[in-house]
């Protein structure tokens, strides 16, 4: 279906995205972090977590909620580990966290190889392929998992949702070798909640086993939907736990209490984990017709893309053509829906609105 897309220039996008952070609370550099990571999501045609959808789940459960503190410092704790760092981010907006951690992870990887930094007391970083792109695009292999804001989805084979959307990102640097950094990037869910929240608007069936009703039945019917189902069965299931384990070991608390009141004692915050490998700490060095270790990658994904599959799309493919569409547009595209999200904002800070009419239609 035809979408109509206005061109909002950067500055102009950029500048309400830090008026609106700064008037919650936020500091000048968590604002500015917060437009940087926003103008990323919608420079790649990432619609579902952009500056709306950020200033959104910062009002349900960040700044509003005392999920996220404006000006929070971030908490090194003590490694004895020379390429780990522990970090208590002491519910500091997700987005300026992530960035200082990915820094980090970096900085660790070209001194020994690879680096690692975990997270506690954290609040939603948004979209984590954002971050291991960025990684991957100065030359690292990128990987991060969180655990999500809310408990949405049942195990396998369960009725309570116990488990978060819990996604995995990985970035690698294969501009040399395709054009793009391959970024695989994927929630564990079949569904958003969002999604099933959309098609009981529209009156639309859910796809099979997506959902389940309150008794663990699993639904098409929209409207009866208690909790979402994992994808590819038990195998979406293990990967959504690896989330759940990993922010076990960091610090993080009962899945069921995240963004939720909490007894006393307990914790309600996610954890994030941030690795960073530098190529050179992998190579083995022996590539076969004597390719380098680019162009040895390059032959792998050309297999892997040859022998009939050549109309076959590699992960990442898709943003850096909507990144091309941008740079060609010269800003940022939003469809007249999202222009009239972004004057709800405007409203909210005291900033110009934004009228169609000031902006080119692509």
């Amino acid at each position: 279906m035809y979408e109509q897309f206005y061109i909002v220039p950067f500055a102009r996008h950029n500048e309400l995205v830090v008026k609106a952070y700064q008037h919650r609370g936020y500091s000048a550099e968590e604002a500015a972090q917060a437009a940087r990571f926003s103008d990323l999501a919608a420079q790649h045609g990432i619609r579902t977590h952009n500056a709306i959808k950020a200033l959104h789940l910062d009002h349900l459960f960040g700044s509003a909620a005392d999920g996220c503190v404006p000006g929070a410092e971030i908490e090194k704790i003590e490694s004895r580990f020379a390429a780990s760092e522990t970090w208590n981010a002491n519910k500091k907006l997700g987005q300026a966290t992530a960035y200082e951690a990915i820094d980090a992870a970096i900085e660790l990887a070209d001194k020994y190889g690879i680096g690692q930094v975990s997270v506690d007391n954290a609040f939603h970083y948004l979209w984590g392929g954002g971050y291991v792109m960025e990684a991957a695009k100065r030359g690292y292999i990128a990987y991060t998992n969180c655990t999500a804001a809310l408990a949405e989805v049942v195990p396998f084979m369960g009725k309570f949702p116990t488990l978060g959307t819990n996604p995995h990102s990985w970035g690698f640097p294969t501009t040399d070798a395709c054009g793009f950094p391959i970024v695989i990037d994927w929630a564990t869910s079949v569904l958003a909640m969002g999604r099933v929240q959309q098609f009981q608007r529209e009156g639309v069936a859910l796809p099979p086993n997506a959902a389940v009703d309150k008794d663990g039945n699993p639904t098409t019917d929209a409207n009866a939907v208690n909790a979402l189902m994992p994808f590819g069965a038990h195998k979406g299931y293990g990967l959504s736990l690896i989330n759940e384990i990993v922010g076990g070991f960091i610090g993080g608390s009962l899945p069921t209490l995240r963004s939720r009141a909490i007894p006393e004692g307990e914790k309600r915050t996610p954890a994030f984990y941030f690795q960073v490998i530098h190529p050179d700490a992998v190579s083995g060095g022996a590539f076969a017709k004597g390719r380098n270790q680019i162009e040895n990658v390059k032959a792998v994904i050309d297999d892997i893309l040859g022998h009939g599959n050549e109309n076959c799309l590699l992960p990442g493919q898709l943003e850096a053509q909507w990144a091309k569409r941008v740079e060609k547009a010269g800003g940022l595209l939003f469809s007249a829906a999202e222009i009239d999200a972004f004057n709800e904002i405007a409203k909210e800070c005291g900033a110009q609105p934004w009228y169609p009419n000031d902006f080119t239609i692509e």
